[in-house]
């Protein structure tokens, strides 16, 4: 049982990786390329829908982690584990204290309502967003160095 825990937990944080890595260096050149308004009025469609999506899946990576991290305490890799857990909780609180708030004042943006300094805020979003992705790309690493 713990085996499948193991390899669960690796899948659903590994594919939150990808969500998070494709974000920041795949979606957001995009948006940035389209023209006129677009680059905001598709950010803010993905503030939407990942800002729904997102918080369940951080929250569900770290509790999968702790239950990890317990459940194989006498197993090889424990302290990986740990860690990486660790650093999904530094992952949670960064989202928390810096991305969300930005996130949710630009879902609601639009064209006409959006502040002067939009590009400025969307900029410090992706700065955070790069050390976030920074963060849970180290939590996977050491998740599937303890998987094998």
């Amino acid at each position: 049982m713990l085996n499948a825990l193991e390899v669960f937990t690796t899948v659903v944080v590994g594919l939150m990786v990808g969500v998070e890595f494709s974000v920041a260096f795949v979606m957001n050149r995009i948006f940035n390329a389209l023209p006129e308004d677009s680059d905001q009025l598709a950010r803010a469609h993905g503030g939407r829908m990942l800002g729904a999506l997102m918080p369940f899946w951080y929250i569900g990576s770290l509790v999968l982690g702790a239950i990890w991290a317990v459940a194989g305490w006498d197993r090889s890799g424990a302290g990986l584990v740990v860690i990486a857990a660790a650093l999904l909780i530094v992952s949670v609180i960064m989202s928390v204290l810096l991305l969300v708030p930005i996130n949710n004042r630009s879902r609601t943006w639009t064209p006409e309502n959006r502040p002067e300094d939009w590009k400025e805020q969307m900029n410090r979003w992706d700065r955070y967003h790069y050390a976030r992705v920074a963060v849970i790309v180290a939590a996977f690493t050491l998740l599937v160095t303890a998987l094998v």
